[in-house]
């Protein structure tokens, strides 16, 4: 009868849509790092860097709300309407801001390059914006099949606009002109789907400023939290030009996986909890929440300890032996990764505290960016990277501190140690290390073969591919040991198997 144990279950198919699409955008470092020049990459990696940055900060929160109103809404369609207007506008001004802003850009970061490609920046970041909405707006009516279809999709020719044109030898410009076409695209089917699916007002003047109301706090804090999130990258680059910030980029390369179950988790643990609250079943959320720890848990721990176990070899097979130089900065900003165990911002914009998430962003601005600029000045790359580990688990921590008040009902106060299965993640833990060592050892065992001449790129892919077949067999029998959920085929094969072990001991 409780709602919480389905959650992934629930989540399942946008998983398994960012599952394939990462496995679809996984291609873009292998050929963007290979074909490009170091500079040329460096620059690539700073141009969006400058979009992702804006096209996080320009939307206010407003897309986001969404998932707030749409799950309460009884006619959602204003909130999709106004939305889209907002987001448009939001759009045109940040890419105009963009445009005027390029020459002091391309000096405070030492790369020429921004400025020969500022309108093509200003164009994508601008449809970016306005097309935010188009997941949300569809995940947000629990409606996650079509929501997987729309990620799967969108993710699929945004890596086809950055390979093709530079397969055929169209250059940086060719990417960035392709890339607008596919913000373009976007752009027109959100608009499509929220004008032709549904019916009703597009705006009302009083909900907006319902939802601007929820939303700015939100929006203000992502103003401080992003560009403080990525300021280790500006200032790298300030520091050392687009050649050498190529190497710390990919020392910064985040695991898709770790994106691929948080985020669509969150999503709909935010909805879920919506659904609670206008349910009366409020007093449920803790245990949503810390059901939804132990299995993010269980899906995330153990890939990012076999990563970190062969992190030299991964960096060399997927960007190439001229980049080895970042294997060490990247096991330091890995450590990142496990904070993905915890929905933290999701819970508590699904409880209405961004007040709070603000707060937490300005003080973790204040404290980290000053820190981060004098340990690169000190220390050069590890410092920037170790700063960047230091300043993330502040912000989490300053976040963990306010969730067991927003997640408390009137009839039960939660408490910190309610929300953390400790069992669950200490045997998650155990397993996940000793999962790692298995792969490292395979590998070592793997690379003494001569299938290939030591240090070639066969040579390497035989090793790592042994070490991943070793460690993956040992993370599926981790997955039906510990009963989590995965989606898509995989899930269904899991539970087909604990169906079989569960006839095979009935007596």
């Amino acid at each position: 009868m409780p709602t919480q144990p389905s959650l992934l279950g629930r989540a399942g198919p946008l998983i398994a849509a960012r599952l394939a699409s990462a496995c679809v955008t996984l291609f873009i470092p292998l050929v963007l790092a290979r074909m490009m020049p170091q500079a040329e990459y460096g620059t690539y990696k700073l141009l969006f860097l400058v979009s992702l940055t804006a096209a996080a900060v320009l939307p206010l929160g407003v897309a986001q709300s969404l998932y707030f109103f749409v799950p309460r809404a009884r006619e959602p369609r204003v909130y999709f309407g106004q939305t889209l207007a907002f987001m448009l506008a939001a759009g045109g001004l940040g890419g105009a801001a963009l445009l005027a802003a390029a020459p002091l850009l391309a000096r405070a970061l030492s790369t020429p390059g921004i400025l020969e490609h500022r309108l093509e920046l200003a164009l994508f970041t601008a449809l970016a914006v306005g097309a935010a909405p188009l997941e949300p707006s569809i995940t947000s009516q629990g409606r996650t099949r079509l929501a997987a279809l729309f990620y799967l999709g969108s993710d699929a020719l945004r890596a086809a606009a950055l390979i093709v044109p530079a397969l055929i030898g169209l250059g940086l410009h060719g990417m960035m002109r392709a890339m607008v076409a596919w913000a373009s695209l976007r752009l027109g089917t959100a608009w499509a789907i929220t004008l032709l699916a549904q019916r009703g007002r597009l705006w009302d003047r009083a909900l907006f400023r319902q939802q601007l109301a929820y939303a700015l706090p939100f929006g203000m804090a992502i103003v401080f939290a992003i560009p403080q999130q990525y300021a280790h990258q500006f200032i790298v680059a300030h520091a050392v030009g687009p050649a050498l910030f190529a190497v710390y980029a990919v020392a910064c390369f985040e695991l898709p996986f770790v994106d691929l179950f948080y985020t669509p988790t969150g999503e709909v643990l935010m909805v879920q909890l919506g659904e609670l609250d206008r349910a009366g079943r409020r007093s449920e959320g803790a245990a949503a929440f810390r059901d939804a720890v132990a299995r993010l848990a269980a899906l995330l721990l153990p890939p990012i300890a076999f990563v970190f176990a062969v992190a030299p070899a991964f960096i060399t097979t997927m960007f190439g032996p001229r980049f080895a130089g970042a294997a060490p900065l990247f096991r330091v900003c890995l450590l990142v990764m496990p904070l993905g165990i915890w929905p933290l911002d999701a819970t508590l914009r699904a409880r209405g505290e961004t007040r709070h998430i603000l707060l937490t962003y300005v003080l973790k601005a204040a404290v980290s960016i000053p820190v981060v600029w004098l340990a690169v000045e000190r220390f050069g790359l590890p410092g920037a990277a170790a700063a960047y580990v230091g300043s993330e688990f502040l912000g989490r921590a300053l976040l963990a501190w306010r969730v067991p008040r927003a997640l408390s009902s009137r009839g039960h106060a939660v408490r910190l140690g309610e929300l953390v299965p400790g069992r669950a993640l200490a045997r998650t833990v155990a397993v996940a290390v000793g999962l790692a060592a298995l792969g490292a050892a395979a590998y070592q065992l793997a690379a003494r073969f001569e299938v290939a001449p030591r240090g070639s790129s066969l040579h390497r892919v035989f090793a790592l591919g042994v070490a991943s077949l070793v460690f993956g067999a040992g993370y599926l029998w981790q997955l039906l040991a510990s009963g989590a959920q995965v989606p898509g085929a995989l899930g269904a094969l899991l539970e087909r198997r604990r169906a079989k072990r569960a006839v095979a001991a009935a007596p």
